[in-house]
């Protein structure tokens, strides 16, 4: 009766700290779930923090989202890969909990300062697989941080306003991933030379990276 007892309590356990206690989604995601959306802010939060150099944090970011967008259009192998890495980081401080009290909580939930030290034993580990696993999950929202408009503005690398004038190679190849068939222009369609303005700092930036005015 006892060896039943502690499986039937350990199942619980395993049922509460894997589903219960997740706030709600503020939105809806392709592929994200609750538990990943919390452990991805959390992360995100503890690596890329308010107040840094950058002034834009990784909650600002909103990497959540964009992880969510880039696993939406992955392999499915990739996204479940994905699924795998997110549960692994959240539930491994069983094995290796953080520092402090309460540390083997899931990682969602524990403090910033628990999540920071917590991410640095990842990363410095001398097992080369929770290295591995660290620089995975450092790669993936780095990638998302990187691709926020504020933080290229901040960074002096968001792209310029480019007006591009139709050549005939543009008759001849399609856009980078497009095929043949998807050239719209015609001879119709093409401009003259023009000698255009040298870009300078402060020159007009892309629309999708320009500053949005109040």
């Amino acid at each position: 009766m006892l060896p039943w007892l502690i499986v039937l309590a350990l199942a619980v356990w395993l049922a509460i700290r894997i589903g219960v206690g997740y706030p709600p989604l503020t939105h809806g995601y392709r592929v994200l779930r609750r538990n990943e959306v919390a452990l991805l802010a959390s992360v995100s939060e503890a690596m890329f923090p308010p107040g840094g150099h950058i002034p834009s944090s990784g909650l600002d970011a909103k990497l959540p989202d964009y992880i969510d967008r880039w696993m939406s259009l992955s392999s499915k192998q990739t996204r479940v890969l994905m699924h795998l890495l997110y549960f692994l980081i959240e539930h491994a401080t069983v094995i290796f909990p953080a520092p402090g009290r309460a540390g083997r909580r899931r990682f969602s939930a524990l403090d910033f300062d628990q999540r920071v030290a917590a991410l640095q034993g990842w990363g410095e580990s001398g097992l080369y697989l929770r290295r591995l696993v660290f620089v995975s999950l450092r790669s993936i929202l780095t990638m998302g941080y990187f691709a926020h408009p504020p933080v290229l503005r901040q960074l002096g690398v968001a792209p310029f306003a480019i007006e591009s004038p139709i050549c005939e190679a543009d008759l001849l190849y399609p856009r980078i991933g497009a095929r043949s068939a998807d050239i719209a222009y015609t001879t119709d369609d093409l401009t003259t030379a023009r000698e255009a303005s040298p870009l300078l700092p402060g020159s007009p930036l892309h629309p999708d990276f320009a500053e949005e005015q109040s």
